[in-house]
């Protein structure tokens, strides 16, 4: 029982349920702007932007991807600036920065306003919900420097 339990509160297990909600929401969105066709821009300007959004995006999750795998690489004693690493000297999610810019790109160029309030509202669930879960477990993890890099990276 006990390793089922320790299974459930790992840091893998907490992201797929953070890109999950993402998912779910996107597919509500998608089908209630099917249903609706509410529309935000009444012309194509925004599409440029939709499109910016989708390759900063990718870069963004690509890097943070790659930056994670290095991470495991780590075996002297951490501290804090061995977080410091990529985009993680900007942002501690910044996979899920790179998701929320990928919708909202995608949001965009559709004129899809259910898709850009869901994508918005996925966010807020996930920074909320789970990213303090996420923290929480990476701090058990790496104690003080983890903690350390916590307060030195905001956002």
């Amino acid at each position: 029982m006990e390793a089922e339990n320790t299974k459930k509160h790992t840091v893998h297990h907490t992201l797929a349920h953070s890109y999950s909600v993402y998912f779910v929401l996107f597919l509500v969105g998608v089908v209630l702007d099917i249903i609706f066709d509410f529309k935000i821009f009444h012309d194509v300007v925004m599409v440029p932007v939709g499109f910016f959004f989708l390759i900063l995006a990718t870069i963004l999750i690509i890097w943070a991807q790659k930056t994670g795998r290095d991470f495991r690489q780590i075996c002297q004693e951490l501290t804090a600036e061995h977080f410091c690493r990529g985009p993680y000297c900007y942002t501690r999610i910044p996979t899920q920065w790179g998701l929320f810019i990928l919708l909202l790109g995608f949001g965009i160029i559709t004129n899809s306003f259910f898709v850009i309030i869901f994508t918005i509202l996925a966010f807020f669930i996930s920074k909320f919900v789970f990213m303090g879960k996420h923290e929480r477990i990476l701090a058990e993890k790496y104690g003080q420097a983890y903690i350390e890099y916590m307060r030195k990276v905001k956002f």
